[in-house]
């Protein structure tokens, strides 16, 4: 097995457990007083005291640990095509173990999320190697986008005006920050052979990325449902570094009127996703009675 396709299993099993983890995390933060970013300390003690949500973290820093390995293995947006790809077992966990009920209309929009970061990934052309070198230039630019749209929801979300919907901002900030984290892990595994003094700055954005990403993502898992808060963040995230692969690290798109077509669906079909996710009705519809409630 070539290193581009260990990198691909890698990323399958880092979905599943990416899943398992964030669904026991959103169980286990519900059951605590909301996060607060002026409280850090206390809010991650009340976190930490949820058993839920410590073995839920738990889980995540090994599917992290995987994803980082498939990124070092595959390019990045064949990685994270997979990892949208496996966003159908976040409804199949959600209903099996926590016996959370998932709309058709949610259904729908797993499936057409996966399929169209799937056909994204598969009408690219053949890529060998991972795929990890970059020009400066790109990757500043890129990176200062995303931050730049992060800093933006995030102003937004203080809005009275869409006070209703700060849940979905929440996650959606969740998912930009995670994009930015794992563009600048990318870019740490194809400069192996450089100085501290260059390694330095990625590893100081991942860290302050990584953690405001977290406190977004569990602000936004107390205030939402698992399906639309989880699958926002994976698409928005995923959907963001499928395109840093094209334009930071040069994963080459399709040729011919054909591959470009499927391309410009694959991308409708992304943002149908995102527009399908939230439930039509609030809080769910019935639930059915959770393995999870059992083995408390």
């Amino acid at each position: 097995m070539g290193s581009v396709e260990a990198g691909i299993g890698l990323a399958l099993l880092g979905a599943v457990m990416a899943n398992l983890a964030s669904l026991l995390k959103h169980h286990g933060c519900q059951q605590v007083p909301h996060v607060r970013i002026r409280a850090p300390l206390r809010s991650a003690r009340g976190l930490a005291a949820s058993p839920w949500f410590a073995a839920g973290w738990g889980i995540a820093a090994v599917a992290w640990l995987i994803h980082v390995a498939a990124l070092s293995m595959a390019p990045i947006s064949l990685v994270q095509a997979v990892l949208a790809g496996g966003a159908v077992t976040l409804a199949v966990l959600s209903q099996k173990l926590f016996g959370q009920a998932v709309e058709l209309r949610q259904w729908l929009a797993l499936l057409l999320g996966g399929l169209g970061l799937a056909i994204l990934a598969l009408t690219l052309p053949s890529i060998d190697g991972s795929h990890s070198q970059f020009a400066p230039v790109a990757i500043v630019a890129f990176e200062g986008g995303l931050g730049a749209l992060a800093l933006g929801l995030a102003f937004g979300a203080r809005h009275r005006r869409f006070a209703a919907r700060h849940g979905t901002l929440l996650a959606v900030i969740a998912g930009t920050l995670f994009a930015f984290a794992g563009v600048a892990i990318k870019a740490l595994t194809g400069e192996a052979g450089a100085s501290l003094l260059l390694i330095a700055p990625w590893v100081g954005a991942i860290l302050v990325c990584g953690a405001l990403a977290q406190y977004s993502a569990v602000a936004a898992l107390q205030r939402g449902g698992a399906i639309e808060t989880i699958g926002l963040m994976g698409l928005v995230a995923s959907a963001a570094q499928i395109l840093s692969g094209v334009i930071v690290f040069g994963d080459p798109l399709a040729s011919g009127s054909v591959g470009i077509g499927l391309q410009a669906t694959a991308f409708g079909l992304v943002c149908a996703s995102a527009l399908l996710l939230p439930p039509a009705s609030p809080a769910g519809a019935l639930r059915a009675r959770p393995l999870i409630g059992r083995l408390a």
